[in-house]
């Protein structure tokens, strides 16, 4: 019975060290377990449209881009293209945070399996070049968590966001803390 007691014993005590240890790399880190699973649902996002060599224009989209007087005018025109083909989990673009190092492929979605894979962009906001909201979302502790440190971010901070139709560069206007479900601010 003794034996049994100190074995006992002896799981319990091994188990609350590494649940103390779990929470030490969370804190310091990431969680370790999402993150293994992060890095597999990443290698397989469909990247297909984050290039137009992977994907070209057809002749017809060809020919409207020559009609289009404006640079704008064209850029909104793929920007409307690429969102109206694109799948939730489907890769759209590179979001790039210098000041916190912070480089990730952007996937459509901000359903849960997409934001295993990484950013989602909301599909209810616009497409960068647009000129209307773009909404990001992201994970700060689990799954590769690529906005960790976005706390960190002041005004004048620039984002970047890489599309197969052209860069975009935002500028951080101020910092606020919102419950996740508050999703007035992707208005």
């Amino acid at each position: 019975m003794r034996r049994l007691i100190r074995d006992i014993s002896s799981v319990l005590i091994l188990s609350g060290l590494l649940l103390v240890l779990d929470a030490g790399v969370t804190l310091v880190w990431q969680e370790p377990v999402t993150a293994a699973i992060g890095l597999i649902m990443r290698s397989e996002i469909n990247q297909r449209y984050l290039s137009y060599q992977k994907a070209p224009l057809s002749k017809l989209d060809q020919h409207a881009l020559v009609a289009l007087p404006s640079l704008g005018d064209r850029i909104a025109y793929l920007a409307r293209r690429e969102q109206r083909q694109v799948v939730a989990g489907d890769a759209i673009g590179r979001i790039n945070i210098p000041k916190i190092s912070a480089e990730y492929v952007v996937v459509q979605g901000t359903d849960t399996t997409s934001l295993e894979k990484g950013p989602g962009h909301y599909p209810a906001t616009a497409f960068p070049g647009l000129g209307q909201t773009v909404a990001i979302a992201g994970h700060r502790t689990t799954y590769l968590a690529p906005f960790r440190h976005i706390d960190a971010l002041v005004p004048g901070d620039k984002i970047l966001m890489q599309m197969p139709y052209g860069e975009f560069t935002y500028v951080v206007q101020y910092h606020k803390i919102v419950a996740p479900t508050a999703l007035w601010v992707t208005d």
